[in-house]
This record gives C-alpha cells, sequence and structure tokens, in this order.
C-alpha cells in the first residue's frame, strides 16, 4: 500500500486525477509519435500503448548511455518522466484515466553499457508511478532490459499494456 492509500483509508478512493494532483503532477499533453506509427491501439478492453521516452513538456529528451553518462537516480527519474508520458497517452486515448481497470504489463528499455546490471532499479521510476497513480491497479507484470542504444539517444524507452473496464 503506498502513502496516498493510507490517506484514503476509509474512504472512497482516490481517483487517478487525485493521486496525480496529490504528486503534484500536471498531465503534459501526449508526446507525438517519431516515426510511421501510432501512440496506442484499442483493441477490446486492452489498450496498447506504443513505447515512450523520457521528453520533456519542452521537447527536450533525456539522452546517454545510463552507466557511463547517466546515473541510476538520474535514468529512475527519467522513466517516471517517462511514465508521466505514458499516462498523457491513456488520457489521451481513453478521455478518463478512471476507465483503467489494470495496467497489465510494462516492458522497459535501458540504453545501457554492456556491464550495467540495475536495470530494474531504472524501471522502478515507471513501476512506482503506476502503483502510486492505480493503487493496486497500477501492480504489473513488467521486464525491464538493456538495449546497445535506443532511438535518439534516450536513456529509457517504456510500452504498456492496460485492462480497461467494460
Amino acid at each position: 500500500m503506498n502513502s496516498l492509500d493510507h490517506k484514503t483509508k476509509g474512504r472512497a478512493p482516490a481517483s487517478p486525477y487525485q493521486r496525480l494532483a496529490a504528486l503534484g503532477i500536471d498531465l503534459p499533453p501526449a508526446p507525438p509519435p517519431i516515426a510511421n506509427f501510432v501512440t496506442h491501439v484499442q483493441e477490446g478492453n486492452i489498450l496498447y500503448l506504443s513505447g515512450q521516452g523520457p521528453r520533456e513538456v519542452d521537447g527536450h529528451l533525456h539522452a546517454g548511455k545510463v552507466g557511463a553518462d547517466v546515473d541510476i537516480e538520474s535514468a529512475y527519474e527519467h522513466a517516471r518522466l517517462t511514465g508521466i508520458n505514458l499516462l498523457a497517452v491513456m488520457h489521451d486515448a481513453l478521455g478518463d484515466l478512471g476507465r483503467v481497470k489494470r495496467i497489465v504489463k510494462l516492458l522497459g528499455m535501458v540504453n545501457a553499457v554492456p556491464e550495467f546490471s540495475d536495470h530494474p532499479q531504472v524501471i522502478n521510476g515507471c513501476s512506482d508511478l503506476m502503483i502510486d497513480v492505480f493503487g493496486e491497479a497500477g501492480q504489473h507484470a513488467r521486464s525491464a532490459v538493456g538495449f546497445g542504444s535506443l532511438p535518439g539517444n534516450i536513456t529509457v524507452e517504456i510500452e504498456a499494456i492496460v485492462s480497461l473496464h467494460e
């Protein structure tokens, strides 16, 4: 149970938007695709989100090799920012984050040097955010893996599979 759950114990659960506000997060506009693909596809009650990266509202992308140019703490924050961008795409696709039944799966990719081995700690930045925003429904299956490079040399890329209420 996260800190927001303790504050709402015995009351109606906080909405994802109330949780975002409590975290001091304003959702940015959904980032546009960087190539020939769409940001999401909905098939039935499943929403598939294309990979997002650590893009700031002003368009700046955090780049570099984790384990060389970027430390774990910074990469964790980049994964959290990537999670915020995934939430922005969810909001854009669904119109209401309250439609999210569960975050089913995250695939986290870390642009890391070959000897780097703390990929899970980096992708926790996104995982922790999903749990903070959706509570128990934010707990998910996950893969956190290292890559030799990512588009634009970004530090992390994360994609998601989301189950929706009928």
